[in-house]
């Protein structure tokens, strides 16, 4: 059992300890994470995958990976792929324990005949609205269905019509026979199968029934052996009807446990409005970067290892509530502040003119490529008489704190010279087009031999060395915070960021990233994290993202 002593155990981990010192199902601990194959994984995904797994290694036990596949109208192999990348992208391993729900319908099958024959199921022949308009209200009792108590044999020869394929779809379900005047309404004679002439991504037309997710999850549990079914909150009104299925079964009962779900403020969790988003446009797919999927936050630039660290710090828990997204960021940018090389980019180009620097003339500076880690070394960076740095690093009529480049003031250029601005040229209507500087060929380093200080740096790119690329620059998705619950009342799609993303054609990057690899992170000095996109540009070049700013919300909040 891997635990560290110094960390106190939440409360599943708690009941497990309790267990095994028990003794319970032998010392064992199996746990599964079973997602549907409907879509790609998101954050909340994580969360879980994380908790699954994770007990499982810590306590020296296994953790299964089951697609709850009983749904063929909306689920394929695209997503069964997606979320097996997924689950290994963030570093865990099912070794051979690769399960569906599928695999498990003819048990299903097994076992609603038993369930009938006890007299504890029915096929039920009232319409979908009649059965809504009998199940009754959280305040009334529901009504029993007029077929309620129809003969065993009946129920049973009805059944295996329905699997033949001889009713169409919505003639008939299968329903326990629980109690319809049960303070829970999932109690209230649930529905076990419903008729659904569609193919199945791996049974094909063998099925023309399938199982509700209420009678599937339970006693595909119970076939793994699971120990402890980890579900979120939403999940713990449902408990007493697994129970009832697997005590009137008499099968292995695991032990389900309940955890608050991740909620993130300005994101949409929702499975069904993240499709929403999908297929009307509003991104350019499930992996768009400014999802909060997995795979969209890996072609952000999110690296595993900040995303187990952030499921760490919000720990696991018996309550709702909402997570700032800026700790997400922050998990983000400490794991990059260690590992991502540092280069220099220049996204509003402003060419500068070294008018003392002579015209033929080049050379080669030393860079750090990461300050955090003296092992990743320096780099050559190619320094010339021409130079672009960002336009907001130059004010021709600067404010009392603005220290950057301005007439008359000098500045330093990283890991070059002191330069002093000198000129400024202007177009026909006035707009500055260039900038004329000296430099000080005793600085060079940027480190004055006299001992002159400067209260600004800024960086900068090489005119004739540096290469142009396609900059995208993303942001929140939405406006709000909730969006899902606003105030207002409104969709969730009317809080949509119009500026979520913005395309820099003409950026200039310092000519070691020409010829970099999709999925690399790099710290562009002074503006943010960017990756490298597996997509290209119109002309064939390389696509940066921006992944997150450098500015820290959380940890500012937190006095960090």
């Amino acid at each position: 059992m891997e635990q560290d002593n110094n960390k106190s155990l939440d409360f599943i981990r708690t009941i497990i300890t309790e267990d095994m010192a028990n003794n319970k199902n032998e010392g064992r601990v199996a746990t599964r994470f079973p997602p549907e194959p409907n879509g790609h994984l998101h954050i909340g995904h994580a969360k879980s995958i994380c908790l699954n797994f994770g007990v499982a290694k810590e306590f020296g036990g296994t953790c299964n990976l089951r697609f709850d596949d009983t749904n063929p109208t909306k689920e394929n192999t695209e997503y069964v792929e997606s979320i097996m990348e997924d689950v290994k992208w963030l570093g865990f391993s099912w070794g051979d324990r690769l399960y569906y729900a599928s695999d498990y319908f003819q048990n299903l099958y097994d076992y609603a005949i038993q369930l009938i024959k006890d007299g504890k199921a029915y096929v039920d022949s009232l319409n979908a609205d009649q059965i809504r308009e009998h199940r009754g209200t959280l305040n009334e009792p529901g009504k029993e269905s007029p077929f309620r108590n129809r003969p065993v044999e009946e129920s049973i020869d009805l059944f295996e019509r329905m699997k033949s394929g001889e009713f169409d779809e919505g003639a008939h379900v299968l329903r326990a026979k629980v109690d319809m005047a049960s303070g829970n309404l999932n109690m209230r004679d649930p529905i076990m199968y419903r008729i659904l002439k569609q193919p199945h991504h791996r049974t094909g037309d063998t099925w023309s029934i399938y199982p509700m997710y209420d009678f599937a999850h339970g006693q595909s549990d119970s076939i793994e052996k699971i120990t402890h079914s980890l579900c979120t909150l939403e999940f713990e009104a449902h408990r007493p009807l697994y129970n009832w299925f697997v005590d009137e079964l008499g099968i292995y009962a695991p032990r389900q446990i309940e955890f608050a779900r991740l909620n993130l403020t300005y994101t949409v969790m929702s499975k069904r409005k993240l499709m929403q988003l999908v297929t009307e446009g509003q991104v350019s797919g499930w992996d768009d970067p400014r999802m909060p999927t997995l795979s969209g936050l890996r072609r952000r630039g999110y690296t595993a290892n900040s995303i187990k660290t952030f499921c760490d710090k919000i720990g696991v828990t018996k309550h709702d509530s909402v997570t700032d997204v800026a700790l997400l960021e922050h998990s983000l940018r400490d794991d990059l502040n260690k590992t991502a090389p540092r280069v220099m980019g220049v996204l509003n180009p402003l060419k500068v003119v070294i008018t003392n620097y002579p015209e033929d003339q080049s050379e080669e500076l030393d860079a750090v490529n990461n300050p955090e880690d003296e092992s990743a070394g320096k780099r050559k960076v190619p320094f010339s008489r021409e130079l672009y740095i960002e336009r907001d690093d130059f004010m021709e009529d600067p404010p009392k704190k603005f220290y950057r480049l301005s007439p008359g003031r000098e500045v330093r250029f990283r890991y070059a010279y002191f330069l002093t601005c000198t000129d400024v040229i202007k177009d026909e209507s006035g707009n500055i087009i260039e900038i004329h500087c000296t430099y000080d060929p005793e600085t060079k380093g940027g480190n004055a031999p006299d001992g002159r200080k400067v209260k600004a740096t800024i960086h900068w790119v090489s005119a004739k060395y540096g290469i142009k690329r396609e900059v995208r620059l993303y942001d929140r998705l939405f406006t709000d915070p909730d969006p899902e619950h606003n105030k207002e009342g409104k969709e969730f799609t009317e809080f949509l960021n119009p500026d979520s993303l913005t395309v820099l054609k003409e950026c200039y990057l310092e000519p070691s990233l020409a010829d970099v690899k999709p999925g690399v992170n790099y710290q562009f000095e002074r503006l943010g994290y960017f990756i490298t996109d597996p997509d290209v540009s119109d002309d064939g070049q390389t696509v940066f993202n921006r992944t997150v700013t450098l500015r820290d919300a959380w940890a500012k909040a937190k006095g960090r």
